[in-house]
């Protein structure tokens, strides 16, 4: 696949769309014990069938009023509608036609019963598992979580961390608020999949196939359109379909998919 509007140009042209059934809105907030950062999330939610699609949105992008609007309109309108609608709309679709659950590419992490921490830094554990080699390389994470940050210093690698809204880490370490700071120097990218909602994911895609890096996106927003990234610039993906891991203490399950798996 070329970019998102090739993606959703593809899905429009799909004869016979659904209906949304439902469209919603959650305002979440989490600050992990340790951290000094409260993180502060805002989801558009659709849902399809047996699929729910995601949107991570900035504060003010979108009246939440737009979710009664929306419900059961065709799917057609919500993917010619604002950006976090037409990103939530795909994700659904994608969701629906193909359930992670089923698709035979997808390895199933399930994360255990446990605390906002435990459950965060098994989450980040699972994401930073999927970079090849990250011993002694530089990582650029565009979209930044503490215990992410840990996960790939673990393992070794040099995190260079970007973030619109966090200026730094935990750690006390500079936070680049502009992603080409990061993409200039890195060996290997991972990208929130809120950039895929934000209009960068684009660009991020293009510089990694550029410079043939390894590009790992960790996905609550457009887990299934993330996913249909793979093997055209996308090298892995950690894909969180709704409800999210933060919404329970009991096991939930993520989908990892390496770019091989497809061979």
């Amino acid at each position: 696949m070329r970019d998102l509007e090739a993606l959703r140009q593809s899905v429009l042209a799909t004869p016979d769309l659904p209906v949304a059934t439902s469209v919603f809105w959650v305002h979440h907030g989490t600050r992990l014990a340790g951290g000094d950062v409260t993180y502060l999330n805002q989801y558009v939610l659709v849902r399809i069938g047996r699929a729910f699609g995601a949107c991570a949105f900035e504060a003010g992008e979108l009246d939440p009023a737009i979710c009664a609007d929306l419900s059961g309109r065709p799917l057609t309108d919500l993917l010619q509608g604002p950006a976090p609608i037409r990103l939530a709309a795909l994700d659904a679709y994608l969701g629906q036609a193909t359930p992670h659950r089923e698709d035979p590419r997808a390895e199933a992490v399930t994360l255990p019963y446990g605390t906002p921490e435990e459950r965060a830094v098994a989450r980040d554990r699972a994401i930073a598992g999927l970079l090849p080699d990250p011993e002694n390389r530089r990582v650029a994470l565009i979209g930044v979580v503490n215990p992410l940050v840990a996960a790939i210093r673990e393992r070794g690698g040099q995190c260079l961390p970007c973030d619109l809204n966090l200026r730094r880490t935990q750690w006390g370490d500079e936070v680049h608020t502009d992603m080409e700071d990061v993409l200039a120097k890195a060996d290997a990218v991972v990208a929130t999949g809120m950039t895929l909602g934000n209009g960068s994911f684009d660009h991020i895609l293009e510089r990694c196939r550029e410079r043939d890096l390894p590009f790992v996106v960790y996905a609550q927003s457009g887990s299934a359109v993330a996913r249909a990234f793979l093997g055209s610039g996308v090298t892995a993906v950690s894909a969180e379909p709704f409800p999210f891991s933060q919404f329970s203490a009991e096991p939930t399950t993520l989908y990892r998919y390496r770019e091989e798996a497809e061979e």
